[in-house]
């Protein structure tokens, strides 16, 4: 910015083990969107080391960190990125495309039905309310079995009813043994989770 470098995390020092549920927690401007975009392999860091899975990843090249994302981990956003032309099997479906397996409507079906949305599998996204979107986004991203969901203020465009159905989405997932990782403003969010790590001016702080 301005010609000149901006340091936006500083000093991360950060452990997450398999099977754990933490929020991500800090101001606007304090680095979470930074944090999770490394974490979940969108970035890589200009310094440092960060190692998922056990396989040092921030070296990778673009191709590789791609098929490391895909692999491990799936994205819930809080704008819910469903493509508004497909229906919602259709988009659970993308993901298993780019992979090329087959088999992907059977897949895309099991993984609505786990969310509870298989009476809507053929609507699109316009006919469906904020939470049943982000109950197809979430099939979307469990639908390749990931060990890590992402997921980037995952209630924030929901009522605190939707929230909470959504968060016990979230909690049965996590008892399946899925490393749940959120990043949110909501204390009632991170009151779900095992572990909050709060960030400030680019720091993980206690």
């Amino acid at each position: 910015m301005g010609g000149g470098p901006v340091e936006v995390l500083s000093s991360v020092d950060l452990d997450i083990k398999k099977g754990e549920f933490v929020t991500i927690m800090g101001p606007s401007g304090s680095g979470k969107s930074s944090l999770m975009n490394i974490i979940g392999c969108l970035d890589r860091p200009t310094e440092g080391s960060y190692s998922l899975n056990g396989v040092r990843v921030d070296s990778m090249d673009e191709d590789s960190l791609a098929a490391a994302r895909n692999r491990n981990i799936g994205f819930v956003f809080q704008s819910f990125n469903l493509l508004a032309r497909h229906t919602a099997i259709e988009n659970v479906e993308l993901p298993l495309f780019y992979a090329g397996i087959d088999g992907s409507e059977a897949l895309a079906k099991e993984a609505l039905k786990e969310v509870g949305l298989e009476r809507r599998m053929k609507h699109r996204p316009n006919e469906l309310s904020g939470g049943e979107r982000q109950r197809v986004a979430i099939a979307r991203a469990i639908v390749l079995n990931p060990p890590i969901i992402l997921g980037d203020e995952p209630t924030g465009n929901l009522d605190s009813r939707t929230g909470k159905e959504i968060m016990a989405l979230f909690d049965g997932l996590h008892a399946k043994g899925t490393t749940l990782i959120l990043v949110t403003h909501d204390p009632n969010v991170a009151a779900y989770s095992q572990r909050v790590i709060n960030i400030k001016d680019g720091k993980v702080v206690l």
